[in-house]
């Protein structure tokens, strides 16, 4: 078993994380660490427990340790999940890196790093090999692998099967949960009977993060894909899911079966290596006018899945809705399976 910490462990994220590590084949959790507040706490009491599922019995006696690389390297763990607020993580992520430790952030602090792999295992698995360039750049054992933005992470996966007919403008209009904010989040007087047409920062993550994810690594980098994304992003009174509304020009023009066909067949490195993680089918693609929905999808494939409905063709776009869990795919799961494809090539 690896031993794996969870930095950020309560915080929402963090929470996740916990959630989805009980009972995992690979990965035993031995360090819970938070911000000095809760450090030196039983992570019961300190963790202020927020999703619907019960605290896993492993965690609640375990003591809260600080953040430092040298308590993590002292709980004996090969391998940190970080899910620290980006300015924490800056430093504390190389920290770890520099003692040996791997990281897998989900942080933004390092994603668009150019020696930093930027990851969604279906969509750019060969993206990894960034990590021996980093090594080398940085002079140091363990290593950051990042995870993208939530509402890039289901986006991406929806257009990898896609890339084959030459993406050349995609305009998204994301419709993002409450949770996507933390707890507590955006204040309820905000929120209720309300819809916010701003999420700072998130158009621009949006925009780098999938050229960077969709690209191609050749000697060493990643050379970003070449398309223009035009992102429009409000949170909405949902609680869990982000909805997102897509129109694509492509190079080529496909038939929406061409389309259909190429979501439902998609399958990759993950579903191909077997992955404790990997949900059978990543992307489901549903027929009926009014899907997806938030309350009703966003715990397909155990919350893994993307689910992409309402296809249709206007003019020379073609258009879809997607919708995915942004606490699971968008956020811990996709991290969990990140590192289940790292301990899979040897990285861990």
């Amino acid at each position: 078993m690896t031993k794996v910490a969870v930095l950020g462990a309560t915080g929402m994220v963090g929470q996740r994380f916990v959630q989805l590590l009980e009972n995992h084949p690979w990965f035993e959790t031995v360090c819970l660490a938070a911000s000095d507040a809760s450090k030196g706490k039983q992570y019961g009491p300190a963790g202020n427990w927020v999703l619907d599922t019960e605290m896993p019995e492993f965690a609640g006696g375990m003591a809260v340790s600080g953040c430092t690389a040298k308590e993590v390297a002292d709980s004996g763990a090969e391998l940190a999940f970080s899910a620290l607020p980006s300015d924490v993580a800056l430093r504390v992520e190389k920290e770890l890196a520099a003692a040996g430790i791997g990281v897998v952030s989900k942080a933004a602090a390092h994603r668009m790093d150019a020696d930093v792999p930027l990851l969604i295992p279906e969509v750019n698995p060969e993206h990894i090999g960034l990590i021996e360039a980093q090594r080398q750049n940085r002079n140091w054992a363990g290593f950051i692998s990042s995870d993208p933005n939530c509402s890039t992470c289901q986006l991406a996966l929806a257009l990898k099967p896609l890339q084959q007919f030459g993406p050349q403008q995609i305009i998204v209009t994301t419709m993002q949960a409450v949770s996507g904010a933390g707890f507590p989040g955006v204040p309820s007087l905000a929120i209720q009977n309300n819809a916010i047409p701003f999420i700072n920062g998130e158009e621009e993550k949006m925009e780098m993060e999938l050229a960077k994810m969709l690209g191609t690594l050749e000697n060493g980098a990643v050379r970003h894909a070449n398309m223009e994304v035009i992102a429009s992003c409000n949170r909405v009174n949902t609680q869990e899911g982000h909805l997102e509304s897509v129109a694509i020009e492509f190079a080529d023009r496909p038939s929406l079966a061409d389309i259909a066909q190429a979501l439902e067949q998609f399958r990759g490195a993950p579903q191909q290596l077997g992955l404790p993680t990997a949900p059978t089918q990543p992307i489901v693609v549903r027929a009926e006018p009014d899907r997806p929905q938030p309350r009703k999808d966003w715990s397909a494939g155990n919350g893994m899945s993307v689910t992409v409905g309402r296809l249709r063709q206007k003019g020379s776009y073609t258009l879809f809705s997607c919708l995915a869990s942004n606490t699971i795919r968008g956020a811990a799961g996709n991290g969990i399976l990140h590192a289940e494809l790292l301990h899979k090539r040897g990285y861990i």
